[in-house]
């Protein structure tokens, strides 16, 4: 028909279908663009934004839709769907109710699936409360669009029972079908698994999540979105430990259409993983290379610089690391909390913890939180600085009294039915007391009673405070006290001491029959006799003889110890060589000389021998004929020398 004529109107849409048809989106859309004269936007509206949207040209489809003239109820739908993906989910859900309401034909079942998934999306990405639709979870789309609504309010427990349920919906479903494989079953039922195991790593399973993503990624289904995500889990999963696997992973997310199958935020969230991986790698250039991409694309997100900050401390470049933070608040106040605890960590880090406090202090929005609170004053008691960390609590309750007076709302932190900046002000008593200020917690604590005369434990407090300062005043203080009357207390003591955590039982009296009876009864109690155990005798113990009555004395405190005989059997110690004899170490004294006579020997003399000889004496002198010792050192030194090697 075409060869007859090039400008059939009707030749060219039936061509423009088939190709269509046929999956030839960019060839159909080819068609279409060299007879733009012929078919116009509103002859073939449709089949033009049909193509673009299948060839990810997002953008184009949505204005081919806008400027048809009219818009049918097939453009709706793919404006619904081209909604869906520029993630305008708002306009998306309206989209979708106005055709519900306005159409009823065979496709309403698949227009509330789509309509569950919109609210879906809006729950796990933008965190809005799903609104209850009143759809009837009849089939397993259903079922698995409201399990994910779920998971984004962070109800894992109930979206792994509609996981279950979808689950075996779709058994159902597919098995009706005899051309369906098991294989197919598997398949289909890959993304609900994949939503399972993420369920099971939130809740801390990652064994059990692990197994699952694995046995997944074992299938190898035909999603590469799928696949991509579950890669990606199982890289948070591993961490910085096995980074060998995790770099498998990563090829699945880099695979073809990624990026059309997933969301913004997911496709961010595996590019970071993507920058730490390189991080864990030691990959530095890499990382810093993605990190820079990141903040590129999204300057006001904070995790790029932070990345960019921890590879900067793996060099050990801490104050780069900090100067590169510190640019980020300045340009950035609305993210400086955050990033201001960072450096406070890394001057930590570094030993520098009194800048780390100035650092948190300049933290206008978090001074008064009884957190930062806590950690200032510890890091200043750590050094030393009292003064300081006495002002922290000053100034938070200072906050809080101010605040108080502004509204009426009152809210607890530390205790129940207790205002913070009381709770404030007993903790810097407490804390003023331990430091030796007890004035200042005098006046503290008095400030406390005031606020709640009846709060006995406050009086207390400030009786043992004043008993350190003035003993008069806290005498007349301890009046207000209640007496020991009214503090009678009910308790049952047999109770107490059975109760699991008492030290002490007291054994439950026996039946008492015949003389224990009456032994009872007259005598009272009866303590038992402990059996005392016969001491352990020497073996060489005479009973004949009479033991030493100092014997637990050390030898040296005895009365009868003289001390050790000194000089005893020197002339045999040797002084030669090894094996030689006493007589010739003689020759080679130089003190026996022609013109010396030779004198007796004296105590020491072989020590002054052994000194002005070249001759290194032995330790022990060893008798002669002895080859089997010195086998033994041989053998010995060959073993050093050996593990030497």
């Amino acid at each position: 028909v075409l060869q007859i004529s090039k400008d059939d109107v009707t030749a060219l849409q039936c061509k423009v279908v088939c190709l269509i048809q046929n999956g030839n989106f960019k060839e159909a859309l080819g068609v279409i663009n060299t007879h733009t004269k012929v078919l116009t936007s509103d002859v073939i509206a449709f089949e033009k934004a049909y193509c673009e949207y299948r060839l990810n040209r997002i953008e184009n489809a949505l204005k081919t839709i806008q400027s048809a003239s009219q818009q049918t109820d097939k453009l709706k739908e793919l404006y619904g769907q081209v909604l869906y993906r520029l993630e305008r989910y708002d306009d998306c859900l309206a989209a979708y109710r106005d055709l519900i309401r306005n159409s009823q034909d065979e496709y309403e079942e698949e227009r509330k699936t789509n309509l569950s998934a919109v609210v879906a999306a809006q729950s796990t990405w933008e965190k809005v409360m799903p609104e209850d639709l009143g759809l009837r979870e009849a089939t397993y789309e259903l079922c698995y669009n409201s399990a994910c609504a779920l998971i984004g309010q962070g109800k894992l427990n109930e979206a792994m029972k509609k996981l279950q349920k979808a689950e075996e919906l779709c058994r159902q479903s597919l098995s009706e079908d005899s051309d369906v494989t098991e294989e197919d079953i598997e398949a289909e039922l890959a993304i609900i698994h994949g939503q399972m195991a993420y369920i099971m790593q939130l809740q801390g399973r990652t064994e059990d999540a692990l197994q699952l993503y694995n046995q997944i990624i074992k299938l190898k289904p035909t999603d590469v979105g799928l696949l991509a995500v579950i890669a990606n889990n199982i890289i948070t999963i591993n961490k910085d430990q096995n980074v060998f696997d995790s770099k498998k992973k990563v090829k699945l997310t880099n695979a073809e259409g990624v990026e059309h199958k997933l969301s913004k935020k997911q496709l961010q969230a595996i590019e970071f993983n993507k920058a730490l991986l390189a991080m864990y790698t030691n990959q530095a250039d890499q990382c810093r290379k993605l990190s820079a991409s990141l903040q590129s694309q999204s300057p006001e997100h904070l995790l790029p610089v932070l990345i960019q900050a921890a590879q900067l401390c793996r060099e050990k470049q801490h104050a780069k690391a900090v100067g590169l933070l510190q640019d980020f608040a300045d340009q950035h106040p609305a993210n400086a909390a955050e990033i201001k605890l960072t450096m406070a960590q890394l001057k930590i880090a570094q030993g520098s913890v009194t800048k780390a406090c100035m650092i948190l202090r300049s933290i206008e929005e978090l001074q008064h939180k009884p957190g930062m609170v806590s950690a200032l004053v510890t890091m200043y008691s750590h050094e030393e600085d009292i003064d300081s960390a006495i002002e922290v609590f000053t100034q938070a309750i200072q906050w809080y009294q101010q605040f108080q007076a502004r509204t009426s709302y009152s809210f607890s932190v530390f205790q129940p039915k207790s205002p913070v900046h009381l709770s404030l002000i007993r903790e810097a008593a407490n804390f003023k007391l331990k430091h030796g200020r007890k004035k200042e917690a005098i006046s503290d604590l008095e400030e406390l009673w005031k606020q709640n005369p009846k709060d006995v434990h406050t009086l207390a407090q400030l009786i043992s405070a004043y008993s350190l300062v003035d003993p008069e005043k806290a005498k007349v203080l301890s009046k207000h006290l209640p007496s020991s009357d009214t503090l009678s207390l009910k308790v049952d003591v047999d109770a107490l001491e059975n109760s699991h955590g008492a030290t002490y039982v007291r054994k439950k009296a026996g039946k008492l029959t015949g003389d224990n009876q009456q032994k009872e009864q007259g005598q009272g109690e009866v303590k038992k006799k402990k059996k005392k155990k016969k001491g352990k005798l020497p073996k060489n113990y005479d009973p004949k003889v009479t033991p030493d009555p100092e014997r637990w004395l050390p030898m040296r405190e005895r009365s009868y110890y003289r001390g050790r005989k000194k000089g005893k059997k020197k002339d045999q110690v040797g002084k030669g060589t090894q094996g030689s004899t006493t007589a010739g170490s003689s020759e080679l004294d130089a003190s026996r000389t022609a013109s010396s006579p030779p004198t007796s020997p004296r105590p020491g003399s072989a020590a002054a021998v052994s000194a002005t000889s070249n001759v290194i004496p032995p330790r022990h002198q060893k008798p002669a004929g002895a080859p089997a010792t010195k086998k033994k050192q041989q053998q010995k030194k060959k073993k050093g020398a050996k593990g030497g090697w």
